[in-house]
């Protein structure tokens, strides 16, 4: 039986490719966006089931998970993918604004995992993956809300992992280590070659973590252009 991949988070760039890579692998395919009007194309090229959600939001959440089991099958694979950041220095922060930060990165993976995990704990299998950031393990100069959400995903995601895996479900957590191509993206020629993330490599990988034995299971991965310092 096809197996069902939700993206939660989707837009252009990296949940783009993990839907054609996951469509291509024979999969059912569940996207959901705040804006779902913006992804028809992708919807269309992969054949997918479109759901409007605010990752943030518990009962959207809960909805969406009910609204993708009772149309194309309870999810045995979900992607994590919002974040947001307010972006200055720590005594002009708008403290509303880096509230919104914490809540769609780190507290929406909350509420996701947590909905994941209540249908894969009764299926007896799944794969719950988190998308990280450099700031998931480093926290730059007037980018703290940024790196506050991304460390508490990070936290969730081993917390989760240590949890789960006795249960036949694998979390993962990945640190995207550099900045990923998006279409129509001018930053590729001021970088070099290579200077960016290729989003259909990443994909490649988040599918192979997604399909190890379970004897030699990974909770993180780094992933960063071989020309990135760190």
């Amino acid at each position: 039986m096809a197996e069902t991949a939700l993206i939660v988070g989707t837009g252009g760039g990296l949940s783009a490719s993990l839907a054609r890579l996951f469509h291509k692998e024979g999969m059912r395919i569940a996207l959901a966006s705040r804006r779902p009007e913006n992804i028809a194309a992708l919807v269309s090229e992969t054949d997918a089931n479109s759901y409007s959600c605010d990752a943030s939001i518990a009962e959207e959440v809960a909805t969406l998970f009910q609204s993708v089991s009772d149309e194309i099958g309870p999810p045995d694979l979900v992607v994590y993918n919002p974040s947001y950041r307010a972006r200055g220095g720590i005594a002009d922060l708008d403290p509303a604004e880096v509230m919104k930060a914490i809540t769609v990165t780190c507290f929406g993976g909350f509420l996701v995992g947590q909905q994941a995990a209540r249908s894969m704990l009764k299926a007896g299998h799944g794969t719950i993956l988190f998308t990280g950031a450099s700031a998931s393990v480093k926290g730059f100069a007037k980018s703290s809300s940024f790196a506050m959400g991304k460390f508490g995903l990070r936290g969730l995601a081993q917390s989760m992992a240590r949890e789960l895996a006795p249960q036949n479900i694998h979390v993962a957590h990945f640190v995207i280590d550099g900045g990923i191509r998006q279409p129509n993206d001018a930053r590729g020629n001021q970088r070099g070659p290579d200077g960016l993330l290729e989003p259909d490599a990443i994909a490649q990988s988040y599918l192979h973590i997604h399909r190890q034995q379970r004897s030699a299971w990974t909770a993180e991965m780094e992933i960063r252009p071989w020309v990135e310092s760190y």
